[in-house]
């Protein structure tokens, strides 16, 4: 890093990209848990939904790293979808011991249904942004993530224009 933006002795949580990031994170949770619980998900489980559809997890491990969520509360959350029908746990050809997951065509249907919501809620927060300032934001979101780590950065992949 050529010269450090931030200096310990002006540092406030107000200007931190870390709070401003939890911040718009928390209420993003604000605006969308209502509307997910009319369609019968917590934001949890419309995360792991949607990590399942779009490729970013396989498994429960990997949904536990890229949500950062723990492992026994995520495998009660997984019970709780496939008991629902949502979600089903198939053991991989290729390696017996890894349980993939799987999109039930019901789970598809569930987020089919909530994802209209969503998809309002992020535009209404956007609303005042022109789309060049939108895709800037994903794209020095990315950037972010990638100075954060190459781990990070692999997780994220092509995470522009997707969920939340």
């Amino acid at each position: 890093m050529s010269k450090q933006y931030y200096h310990a002795d002006t540092y406030t949580a107000q200007s931190s990209v870390g709070y401003l990031v939890k911040r718009a994170h928390g209420l993003c949770l604000d605006a969308l848990e209502p509307g997910l619980a009319e369609g019968g998900l917590t934001f949890l489980q419309f995360a792991v939904l949607m990590s399942i559809r779009d490729k970013l997890a396989l498994n429960a491990k990997d949904i536990c790293v890229s949500l950062r969520h723990d492992s026994g509360a995520l495998t009660r959350v997984l019970d709780q979808l496939e008991a629902r029908g949502l979600v089903q746990r198939q053991r991989s050809a290729e390696d017996r011991r890894a349980i993939n997951l799987h999109l039930t065509q019901q789970g598809l249907e569930a987020l089919q249904s909530v994802v209209p919501m969503v998809v309002d809620k992020i535009n209404h927060a956007v609303q005042d942004f022109s789309h060049a300032e939108v895709d800037e934001l994903l794209r020095l979101l990315n950037k972010l993530i990638l100075g954060l780590g190459p781990e990070a950065a692999a997780q994220a992949g092509s995470s522009a224009g997707a969920s939340t």
